[in-house]
């Protein structure tokens, strides 16, 4: 899907080959203005289905809001320069209040605009955090472990982004606008924090970044993230929808980053994904080093569509990473 943004575009063409002075005389009676700055975009909505709606604002990861008439629930909360936006294209949609913001990774990406938005919403029922005014931050455990720190170091995020809200099993359950919610943890997966959040009656599951449709997966193995734990999240994903028709539809699928998907776009997404995996993995079982296996390309029939020789997740990025996890898998959570 390309990215396709709302707003107004001004633009001048006048009296081409006609000489600077014709050009001149078209530019003054023109009733359209002449642009001197650039016009600031609005936030692209996409609606899914059934009152959830992806939600992007040129920066971060993709934003996920249920609607109901209970109020909003808002998944990820991408950088704080976009709030604005974000919080301007929800209000175009419902006047009701954000209740519950639910992050699926500590990443900058989609936590940076956690203060702004929980601040803009206000706690449900009430009472349960130190101002009523913000809104209730749902989050694994690991994602509070990597925002703050412990007395006397310094936190990554200041304390009013923090979850208010974690959890540790499985799982996460919430009944809100009619709907069951459930928080599902990825374990060791993009990192060690991932949750995909699932909108049963909705069928929508926004995945974060354990699926994204712009690049390879992007592991972050610093926070233990791993290739095993992203193909086993996308299996689960793949346990979870179920297409309509000739494999179309059913079960919607909101990215961390990219397009609106189904099913078939998931299938397709793990088996390339898995694909890789096993080469590397055949490539180190032949005792082959890191170097050589990147000299290989064992993804070069893939790099043509999801591959980048530059920027923040580059292909060698992403062959090393699946080689690092394979050679010292993550230690399974306790």
């Amino acid at each position: 899907m390309s990215r396709v943004f709302y707003g107004s575009r001004a633009a001048l063409l006048a009296a081409v080959l006609c000489g600077a002075g014709a050009a001149a005389a078209a530019a003054k009676h023109s009733s359209a203005p002449a642009l001197t700055k650039p016009v600031e975009q609005k936030a692209e909505i996409v609606p899914v289905q059934h009152g959830i709606y992806m939600i992007y604002a040129g920066e971060g990861s993709n934003v996920t809001i249920q609607v109901g008439d209970q109020g909003v629930v808002v998944v990820d909360a991408a950088v704080a320069g976009v709030s604005e936006k974000i919080l301007a294209a929800i209000r175009s949609i419902t006047d009701k209040p954000i209740r519950y913001l639910m992050d699926t990774s500590a990443d900058a990406d989609h936590v940076g605009g956690n203060e702004n938005i929980s601040k803009a919403g206000i706690t449900y029922g009430g009472g349960y955090t130190q101002d009523a005014h913000y809104s209730f931050i749902y989050a694994h455990e690991n994602v509070q472990n990597a925002m703050s720190a412990p007395t006397g170091q310094k936190s990554v995020a200041p304390s009013a982004a923090w979850p208010t809200d974690t959890y540790f099993q499985d799982s996460m359950e919430l009944y809100f606008n009619g709907e069951p919610i459930i928080m599902l943890y990825a374990p060791n997966a993009h990192s060690d924090g991932d949750s995909m959040v699932f909108f049963r009656s909705s069928d929508v599951i926004a995945t974060g970044d354990v699926y994204i449709t712009t690049g390879y997966p992007v592991i972050d193995i610093a926070h233990g993230g791993s290739i095993n734990g992203i193909i086993a999240a996308l299996n689960r994903i793949i346990d979870i929808t179920i297409p309509k028709e000739n494999q179309e539809g059913g079960t919607l699928v909101i990215p961390g980053h990219g397009r609106v998907s189904d099913e078939y776009d998931v299938v397709v997404y793990r088996d390339m994904v898995t694909i890789i995996r096993d080469r590397v993995q055949d490539m180190m079982k032949k005792g082959m080093t890191l170097e050589q296996t990147e000299a290989a390309k064992p993804s070069s029939d893939y790099d043509g569509r999801f591959g980048s020789v530059s920027g923040s997740w580059t292909t060698n990025q992403f062959i090393e990473a699946v080689y690092r996890t394979l050679q010292s898998p993550p230690q399974a959570p306790k």
